[in-house]
């Protein structure tokens, strides 16, 4: 990705440059040197592969390395049962599928475990390579519906939350100014941003006016000095670089160093064509974001434009 900026255009939305996803990660858990050798070598090619060598240490690997899609794991395993591992990774992971390799003699165990949903299949000993490939990739998948649906619904919530900031704020708010910190707190806090600045333009030119958000509780503002910022107003169209230490675009652009803001987008906020300001999102982190998740910040702009011309815009700057 030789450069992260992106131009996302109002209506047809090109993300030339977001990364690719990575590899999904799978625990494989047995006792078994030879088959632990096994099915990372099964499955290396399609996922990041995890191993264990028992329950206790794969709780070790969960804790250190977070969620993964799927768990395979043997059932007879010393200290702790297969299933009495799985069972242990519910409360913290409860998305992830759960796969059993056990042999005949273990039916009741499973049983229970299927039942009380902490395993999503079982697979007998020995087993078929090509069945648990196609096992694990049909668990794969509903991991990934899972997960997908799960974020849909959070942001739908994300959204009305920020609908619900936006109009209590209009309401209440005796001036414009009074509106912008709120906004821009309650925007940070919609997409999981270190900061947000929402600063007001007069034509194509920022003004003083502005509203700022930081987790930290201070944020410098350098938005006159910032590449995608002036690009942001020439172009009326959203600016993206999620990976600022590897952007071209921005190599000499210092104030990114002096504040260690690795992730930025910026937004134009517009209404009825005219631009009202600018909305800047930053992270202290590269970070990755899809399509849908550029279009919902959009749509936030365009809510947020709608709640500055509320609250008497045009009275303010005219």
């Amino acid at each position: 990705m030789d450069n992260p900026s992106v131009e996302i255009d109002k209506v047809q939305y090109q993300v030339m440059t977001l990364e690719r996803p990575k590899k999904l990660k799978i625990l494989v858990v047995d006792d078994e040197p030879d088959n632990l050798d096994l099915l990372y070598r099964t499955f290396r090619r399609d996922f990041n592969v995890l191993k264990a060598d028992s329950g206790v240490n794969a709780l070790q690997v969960l804790a250190a390395e977070g969620e993964v899609a799927v768990i395979i794991s043997d059932q007879r395993m010393p200290e702790m049962k297969g299933t009495e591992f799985l069972s242990k990774t519910v409360p913290q992971f409860p998305d992830t599928v759960r796969i059993i390799l056990t042999g005949f003699t273990d039916i009741e165990d499973l049983v229970e475990a299927i039942n009380a949903g902490q395993v999503y299949k079982y697979i007998t000993k020995p087993w078929d390579p090509g069945e648990l490939k196609a096992v694990v990739q049909r668990a794969a998948e509903t991991y990934d519906l899972l997960k997908q649906r799960t974020e849909e619904l959070r942001r739908a919530h994300a959204q009305m939350a920020l609908l619900s900031v936006l109009v209590q704020v209009t309401q209440a708010a005796s001036s414009l100014e009074e509106t912008l910190a709120p906004i821009a707190k309650a925007v940070s806090d919609t997409f999981g941003t270190e900061g947000c600045i929402l600063q007001l333009t007069h034509g194509n030119t920022l003004i003083a006016t502005q509203g700022t958000y930081s987790d930290t509780g201070k944020i410098e503002n350098w938005l006159s000095l910032d590449p995608l910022t002036t690009q942001a107003i020439a172009t009326g169209q959203m600016q993206v670089s999620l990976n600022v230490p590897k952007d071209t675009k921005l190599i000499d652009a210092t104030h990114y160093q002096n504040t260690g803001v690795q992730a930025h987008l910026v937004i134009p906020i517009s209404y009825h064509n005219e631009l009202l300001g600018v909305l800047s999102l930053q992270w202290k982190q590269p970070c990755t974001l899809r399509e849908d998740e550029l279009m919902l910040i959009n749509l936030s702009a365009q809510l947020v434009a709608i709640a500055l011309t509320s609250s008497g815009y045009h009275q303010t700057i005219v």
